[in-house]
């Protein structure tokens, strides 16, 4: 084989395997490994071959009020020298002002940027924000025309960037991008996060096919 042949394929084979999997959750009949919940209400979630299912209730993670029940979190990889990209479907049909489900890159409750499926003004919509010592920054918010939503957001050093699609699509449309609110002891986590419903109504939201990838090269 002439030798820029083999450099060729030996970088199709690079570049190929610099993209990876890291960890993915179907969310059907049970957690996978590694998360955990903090304010857990335990009769408001479930796991069913439909999916994770969390009963969305009063309380705010958005400001310093920080008392939102079952915020699923687990360990972030580093970063720093990769892209990391989380994804996951959402599923709700909210009714009340800010009623939320949010795809959350977390370090603690005053700090994190969220993206996720809001009704804001009686309009249903892709909202973006960014949060440092419970102070809040709206990125974006942006009309969504369907109850079903795939969130994405990638981190690349001390930036990020949300994006989102029907599930069923692969054209991805921008949201926005920050600086993350990296606290001096800051750990990154991811989070799942369902707050805002109205007190007198059952509104069960559904999470499907998370994912975590590094992307490379």
């Amino acid at each position: 084989m002439p030798g820029w042949i083999h450099l060729l394929a030996l970088c199709a084979v690079t570049c190929f395997a610099a993209d990876e999997d890291l960890f993915r959750d179907p969310f059907k009949s049970k957690l996978g490994d590694g998360w955990w919940w903090l304010r857990e209400h335990r009769n408001a979630w479930r796991v069913t071959e439909r999916g994770l299912e969390v009963r969305i209730e009063p309380g705010n993670m958005w400001g310093p009020a920080n008392d939102a029940k079952n915020v699923l979190l687990r360990t972030a990889p580093d970063s720093a020298t990769s892209e990391i990209e989380i994804s996951v479907n959402v599923e709700n049909r909210p009714t009340g002002q800010y009623e939320q489900v949010d795809l959350v890159w977390y370090y603690s409750d005053g700090h994190m940027v969220k993206l996720g499926q809001e009704l804001v003004d009686g309009k249903l919509s892709i909202v973006m924000g960014r949060e440092e010592q419970d102070k809040t920054r709206t990125i974006a918010i942006i009309p969504l025309d369907s109850f079903s939503v795939r969130l994405c957001l990638s981190v690349k050093g001390a930036r990020i960037r949300g994006r989102f699609r029907a599930p069923d699509s692969d054209q991805w449309r921008a949201a926005g991008e920050c600086d993350l609110p990296i606290p001096p002891d800051g750990q990154a986590r991811i989070s799942l996060q369902f707050y805002q419903a109205p007190a007198d109504v059952e509104h069960w939201a559904r999470v499907t096919d998370f994912r975590i990838r590094s992307i490379g090269g």
